[in-house]
Parts: structure tokens; sequence; C-alpha cells
């Protein structure tokens, strides 16, 4: 199967390798036998109904969000139309922040966001960096770790009743108080995990496919798990560092 990727702004968002997720992507759909065409979206793009069954955006500094923030914010209603839809998306630190309502930067600027996931986002004096662990459950039952790092100076607020990604064991998180990080909303995820992310956990890029698969199929196929050794080693390499250098302020 032909799985079709919309990567927005890919010259702009690529802080911290934040572009090997798609490398990832790629290659776990290879090994299954499917196809990853990889679309750039940017100035001047249209989001067309139905055509991407998996959308992702990275993380930039405060300089290329303000540059992109206006034509992002464009494609807002076709995006999230496209995941009301059914499509999947990943969106990464910068990316993750201005898929939300607004993001008021260092300099005071409030950019726009797309407003898929509910929440805004304001930049503090302090940067919150460090390596930092999660607990999720996107399928219910189903509990699972998730390791990266994190660096960004910005408090992300979710609305009451919206849904985290999953809960800080060690890190500081959406806001550092919280307890949370992340933002999930059907089949789209928010994050401030770069590293990138998905080469240290490939329970979620496979979930990622999966979900991407059933924009298509209808339904999300169960996967035959693969040969993770390494993928494994380095989850728990950064685990271990979350859980030793990791905290909250």
């Amino acid at each position: 199967m032909k799985i079709v990727v919309g990567h927005l702004f890919p010259d702009y968002l690529n802080i911290y390798a934040d572009r090997g997720n798609i490398a990832v992507l790629s290659r776990r759909a290879t090994w299954r036998g499917h196809e990853l065409e990889v679309r750039a979206l940017g100035a001047g793009s249209a989001v067309r109904p139905g055509e991407h069954d998996l959308f992702y955006i990275g993380g930039g500094q405060d300089r290329e969000q303000e540059l992109i923030a206006p034509v992002l914010a464009s494609l807002g209603d076709s995006i999230t139309a496209a995941v009301e839809g059914g499509a999947a998306l990943l969106a990464v630190c910068g990316g993750y922040q201005l898929l939300g309502r607004s993001y008021r930067d260092q300099s005071g600027d409030e950019l726009p966001g797309v407003g898929l996931f509910p929440l805004h986002t304001v930049a503090g004096q302090r940067r919150m960096i460090g390596d930092v662990l999660l607990e999720c459950e996107l399928e219910p039952g189903v509990r699972r770790t998730l390791a990266g790092f994190e660096n960004h100076a910005g408090r992300t607020h979710l609305d009451d009743g919206a849904e985290p990604l999953g809960r800080v064991l060690a890190g500081f998180g959406n806001d550092g108080e919280s307890g949370y990080e992340g933002c999930h909303v059907g089949r789209a995820v928010g994050t401030y995990l770069h590293g990138p992310l998905l080469p240290r956990n490939p329970w979620l890029a496979d979930w990622l496919l999966a979900q991407a698969i059933a924009h298509r199929t209808g339904e999300a196929p169960a996967f035959e798990p693969l040969d993770d050794e390494l993928e494994a080693e380095a989850h728990a390499v950064s685990s271990a560092r979350a859980h030793s250098r990791g905290g909250r302020y």
C-alpha cells in the first residue's frame, strides 16, 4: 500500500534532526511491504480532502516559527478537516506549538495557530532542557513509555478536558508543573520530544503507520513485531538519562 505523507514546511522546521522521524517511518513501512510517499507542503500548497494519510511537522526556533506561522494557519481548516476525516498526524516541538490556537514568543508577538490541538503556548524566561520519559496510553489499557529530549521555553497549557499525550515520569513536559506532556486528538499526536523521537520509540512509529493505513482501509492493521534490538537499547539509554538528569522544576 502507498502511504501518502504531507511533510509541513520541511525546509524551516527541522531542528535537532527531526527529519529523521520521516526516515524511520519510511524504513518501517518498507519492512512491512508498504511504500511511504512524502510530499512537501509549504507556501502555496493545498491540502486536498482525502489526499494525505499522515501529516508531519517538526520543530524550529522562534524565527522560523514566525516566518511560517501565518501560512500554516491558513491551512488550518483543511488540516483539521483531514484529521477529523481519519488522517494521522505527528507534530514535534515548534510544530506542536503552532498546531494549537496560538504561540506568544519571547518578544511578545502572538503567532496564529492552526487550532487542531485544544491548547495555547506562552514563552517563559527559563528553558526546560533535558531527557524526558512519559507513560502513554494511546490504546485503552495498553501503557507504554516514550523517551526523548526536550528543549523549549514555551509553556503549553491544555484546555480543560484536553487529553495529554502522556504522564511525565521524568522531565518537565508541557509546562513544568502539570505533570503532563503533549496532546492527543484522535489520530493526531503533538509532543515536545526531539532527538529525533521515533528511532528510540518504534512502537509510536508503528502506531502512526497503522493509523495512516486505517485512513485508507478503515481498520488499523495488527503488525507483526520487527527486530527492534537496537531501538530498544536506544530507548533504555534515553530512559536512564531521563531518570538521572530529568526532573520538574
